[in-house]
This record gives C-alpha cells, structure tokens and sequence, in this order.
C-alpha cells in the first residue's frame, strides 16, 4: 500500500466510522446472544489490503480510540486489534486472496481469536471477566458473524483505498497478450505510399 497523507486520512476516517458503528449502531444488536463487533473486521480488512505493518498500526489505534470511548482499560484493545492487523497482514504477505471466500474466513477466524483473546487479557490484568463455556460459544458466534460482515466491509475498505494498493495498479497495467505474444497495432499506411516507394526504386 502506498501511503500518503490523504490515505493516511482515509484510514482515520474508516477507524473512526468503523468505532462510531459499533458503539451506536451494532453494539445494540443482539444476535444468538452477541453482539456484532465490526471493529475488528475492519482492521482485518485493512491488515488483508495493506500488509502487516499497515495493519498493526491501525489496529493499535484503533483499539486505544475503542478503549478510550468505553472507559476500559487502556492496552487491551489495542493490543488485540493489533494482533488481528498484523496476522492479517501476514497472511497477505505469505499467501494470495484469488477469491472472495479468503477475506471472510481470515477475518471470521480472526475475529474468534480476538473475542477469547480480549477475555485472556481482562484475566491476565486482573480485571473481573465470565469465564465459563458460554466465552467460547460467545467467540464462534462472533467469528460467524464477523465472517457475513466481511463480504460488504471488505469491499467498501477496497475500493475507498483502491487508489492506495499496489497489486491492483499493477494488474491494472499489465499488457494484454494473445498466444503468449504482445499484440501490436498495424501502422496505416498513407494513401500514395507505393506510389513513392515505386517511384524511389525508379529512380534507383
């Protein structure tokens, strides 16, 4: 991805909304018992698109404007959007998305680990979380639901950084070939061009 102070812009804005729908619009949802979390299908989608370092530093900025807003405490967040960025962006780095069915399965299987490592974290500081059975079911459910969002939120992110990613410039550029030979535009020949040339071998 390339960056520059207007892509920069556009991934602040698309954290931003991304954290702002969560907050008003999903978080008051309640599907098989959970909410949506499409914060985390964001920053998995920008990881996919960007690389693991684009990934990694908007997934951090992410969770910490999430923390932030919730009142929770400060690194849990962050740490965990981080960590979906930065696989995320691996998995662009070391394998090829040729079909639409890669990013909803890495963002749904990213978004489960997310959901039981964020409980892992609350734990690991200490701070008061329900551990039991229903965490586990809580992050399948969030990955199933995270995999149906990727469908629509990864191609929104696509095509409002299109301008941004590599491969698709290149793809775009690539010459057109026929039987593994470029094709060639015929030259026109201007009308009286045997004429001249019959009248040169005359004069010859």
């Amino acid at each position: 991805m390339i960056l520059t102070p207007w892509i920069n812009f556009r991934l602040s804005l698309i954290v931003l909304v991304a954290v702002l729908a969560q907050l008003a619009f999903f978080s008051y949802f309640s599907i098989f018992g959970t909410a949506p979390d499409v914060v985390p299908v964001a920053i998995a989608a920008i990881g996919l698109l960007g690389g693991a370092v684009v990934g990694a530093v908007v997934g951090f900025g992410a969770g910490l404007l999430l923390d932030v807003a919730l009142l929770e405490t400060l690194g849990v967040s962050s740490l965990v959007l981080l960590s979906v960025g930065y696989l995320a962006g691996r998995y662009r780095e070391s394998f090829e998305i040729d079909s639409a069915f890669a990013p909803a399965a890495v963002t749904g299987a990213l978004s489960s680990l997310a959901a039981a490592g964020h409980t892992a974290m609350q734990l690991t500081l200490g701070v008061e979380a329900p551990v039991s059975g229903a965490v586990v079911a809580d992050a399948i459910v969030r990955g199933f639901l995270a995999f149906l969002l990727a469908y629509p939120v990864y191609t929104l992110i696509r095509r409002s950084l299109r301008s941004a990613l590599v491969l698709e410039e290149a793809t775009a550029r690539r010459p057109v070939f026929r039987n593994r030979r470029p094709v060639q535009r015929r030259r026109r020949r201007m009308p009286g061009s045997r004429v001249r040339r019959a009248a040169a071998g005359e004069v010859r």
